[in-house]
Formats: C-alpha cells, sequence, structure tokens
C-alpha cells in the first residue's frame, strides 16, 4: 500500500513537472512572439508601401526603381515584402512593382477572390500608375495568377517568370482537394511561431522564416483565400488555362529539392508553354537559396533577348 502511494505521488510529480515545463515554454514562446510581431510591423514600415484606392477597395503595394517593369505575384503568407525581397536584386536595373495580393497587408477582395479577379485587379493598379506592360513575376502559389494574367491580358504582359511556382497540370485531374493550404485556426502568430521549428523537415524552410511571415494575423485573410481558391484554380478549371495558346516567353525556374512545388510536376508542364526557357538547380529548395547570382543573370539574359 505505501508503495502504491509512493509510486501515485511520483507520477503525480512527473506530470506536474511536465506541465510546469510546458506551461513556462509557453510563456517564454508567448513573449518572443510578441516581441517578434512587434519587431516584423517594424520591418514592415521600412518598405514605405503606398496605398490605391481601386473600384472595389484598397491595394497595398511597393513601387521602386526605373526600366522596363517587374510585376511581382507573391505567394502564400507573403504581401508587398514577401513581393518585394523576392525582386529586389533586381530594383537597381527594373521598375519593381509589389502589390499585397488580395487579403494580405492592406489589400482588400475583389468578389470572390479568384486568380481571374486578382489579375484583373492588378490591371486596374497599372492603369493606375500608367504602366502598358509589365514582366510577371510569381513565386510559389502567384503562379496561377500569373499565368491567368497573361492569358487574359497577351497585351500587357512582356513576359512571364515563374520560379519555383505553382504550374499547370498536363492533363485534366479526375479529383482535387477542396482546401489546399493551412488550415485557419493554425493561421495565427503564435500557432505558426510555435510551428516554426518544424519548417524546416516539412517544407525545407529554416525556422527563422517565420520572422518574414510575421504578422500572420494580417495575412490570414489571402492565406485562406490561397488554399480554398487560389491554389486550386488551376485543377477546378484546367480547361481554362490553355498555355499552348501563350505567345509570350516564360523564363521557369525551379530547384530539384523543392519540398511545397513539385520539381517533377513543373518538369512535364514546361512543354506546355510554347516559348519557354528552363533553368533548374540541383538544390536551394523552395526559396532557391544561394543561387541570386545566377537567377539574376538568368532574369537579366531573358529580358534583354525580348
Amino acid at each position: 500500500m505505501v508503495r502504491k502511494v509512493r509510486y501515485k505521488r511520483m507520477w503525480i510529480y512527473i506530470v506536474g513537472g511536465i506541465l510546469l515545463l510546458l506551461a513556462v515554454y509557453l510563456i517564454v514562446q508567448g513573449t518572443r512572439c510578441n516581441i517578434s510581431v512587434k519587431e516584423s510591423n517594424e520591418r514592415l514600415a521600412s518598405y514605405n508601401a503606398k496605398t490605391v484606392n481601386l473600384s472595389y477597395g484598397k491595394m497595398s503595394y511597393v513601387d521602386t526603381g526605373k526600366g522596363d517593369v517587374i510585376l511581382s505575384v507573391h505567394g502564400i503568407f507573403g504581401g508587398y515584402d514577401q513581393a518585394y525581397d523576392t525582386c529586389k536584386d533586381f530594383s537597381s536595373d527594373y521598375r519593381i512593382i509589389a502589390p499585397s495580393r488580395f487579403g494580405y497587408l492592406g489589400s482588400d477582395v475583389l468578389g470572390s477572390g479568384t486568380p481571374a479577379e486578382q489579375a484583373t485587379a492588378y490591371v486596374e493598379l497599372l492603369d493606375k500608375l500608367r504602366i502598358d506592360k509589365v514582366y510577371l513575376l510569381a513565386t510559389s502559389a502567384g503562379g496561377s495568377v500569373a499565368i491567368r494574367f497573361a492569358l487574359d491580358y497577351p497585351e500587357r504582359t512582356k513576359g512571364l517568370i515563374l520560379y519555383c511556382s505553382a504550374m499547370p497540370f498536363t492533363e485534366k485531374p479526375n479529383k482535387h482537394p477542396e482546401y489546399a493550404g493551412p488550415p485557419a485556426f493554425l493561421c495565427n502568430d503564435f500557432a505558426m511561431f510555435l510551428m516554426s521549428p518544424l519548417f524546416k523537415p516539412i517544407m525545407g524552410m529554416e525556422p527563422s522564416t517565420i520572422y518574414s511571415m510575421l504578422p500572420v494575423s494580417e495575412r490570414k485573410e489571402g492565406v485562406v483565400l490561397d488554399a480554398s481558391a487560389t491554389n486550386l484554380d488551376m485543377a477546378r478549371n484546367y480547361d481554362k488555362y490553355n498555355v499552348e495558346e501563350l505567345q509570350i516567353p516564360t523564363l521557369i525556374i525551379h530547384a530539384k529539392d523543392d519540398k511545397l512545388a513539385n520539381y517533377a510536376d513543373t518538369e512535364r508542364a514546361v512543354n506546355r508553354f510554347p516559348n519557354y526557357t528552363f533553368v533548374s538547380f540541383e538544390d536551394g529548395g523552395h526559396l532557391l537559396k544561394g543561387h541570386g547570382e545566377e537567377i539574376k543573370k538568368a532574369v537579366s539574359r531573358f529580358t534583354k533577348e525580348q
């Protein structure tokens, strides 16, 4: 009987100790998260983003540089910051227009927020800025929007640059999910901050990537929209993505070890584009880490050939 009481007490102490450690860990992480969110807001202020009133609402964007215009179409968990950072190495040679897509960092949503509606909003932004034609540079989930823009507005498109991007299917899928992205309940600052140590094994990204995603709370609407609409559009509307009809030049850049946009799918899809250049890397992951100079040269060569 005494031994049973001792065992019971021991387990109470063990469980209590674990719960105490967990509570301390959550408090520490919560404090770190709050500090990081504050720093992220300060970082966003440094971009000097502008806001324009379009027919349906507001769109925030960065506009910097001179020369041929690159319209940067960011991926999931993005915004004008991610859109600009993707192209900042080109800013000395091009004018970079880097908007927040629907639901991200100060941008409202037109209608259902489909890629076609996002493309329409971009045209309205370009009209406001008196820009006739652009190179579209799209990353990840932004690929659907950029491809849709090129199909719907070829007269406004100088070229298409797909950078570890979503790609059209090679045949119509028999089925597809109704949601392709993180669940809405995880799209908050603290949950994603806690998950960041898992970024490497799951996505091939360093845990520090979380600092470019904060504040998640101001990107949530866009993330959910991407997961429920943008990421699924090329499957749902396969017959409307006739990329074989594209006459504009297309530069496709991808890494073989990308864990988010499957390289094999890209390799199969490139032949659907009539006028394409394909640049691949053995490594670099979804963010193409370590290949900045090579990508800059490839983009420069691509635009000069047009």
